[in-house]
């Protein structure tokens, strides 16, 4: 807690404004880049949640399900969920796997493939225009800052741990 001092000598208790909180400006930047996000991919009908799991299924071509959510720092319910919803619109497939009956085995299918090829533009430009009153310095920096949080704390990598 912050202290101030008052005339008398004793303290007395002085705020911590939210505007110099880590946790409120983190929180504030992620409903801004949401925000964003939606009016620039909006046509799309993707949540960043979606297009987040729609890349990493175009990367590793095949994944289960809680692969994809180690991938994306997410628990294993809100991305099964997710893939549900992108199953539903027939841009991802969930087949049981052979050899794990428990796991779903994940993958685009050819329109996921083309989703992702069309919404590639307009992601870019919502991730762009979060960090567009930075610099290019700038905005190299403040990536490498949010790395280097993010790689020190490899243990909080999701909320899994509360929920699994």
């Amino acid at each position: 807690m912050r202290q101030a001092k008052t005339r008398r000598g004793g303290t007395r208790h002085r705020p911590w404004p939210l505007s110099e909180r880590p946790g409120y400006l983190i929180r504030r930047l992620h409903q801004i880049h949401v925000a964003l996000f939606q009016e620039a991919c909006g046509e799309f009908e993707v949540t960043p949640l979606q297009y987040s799991l729609l890349s990493a299924l175009a990367v590793r071509g095949t994944a289960d399900q809680t692969t994809l959510a180690a991938d994306i720092a997410l628990d294993r319910t809100t991305t099964t969920g997710a893939l549900k919803r992108l199953a539903a619109r027939n841009l991802v497939e969930r087949a049981v796997n052979k050899d794990d009956r428990r796991a779903r085995l994940c993958r685009l299918t050819p329109a996921g493939a083309a989703l992702l090829v069309k919404i590639e533009g307009a992601a870019r430009r919502a991730h762009r225009a979060t960090l567009g009153d930075l610099s290019q310095r700038e905005q190299a920096l403040f990536i490498e800052m949010m790395q280097r949080i993010v790689a020190g704390h490899p243990s909080r990598d999701s909320a899994a741990a509360l929920f699994d």
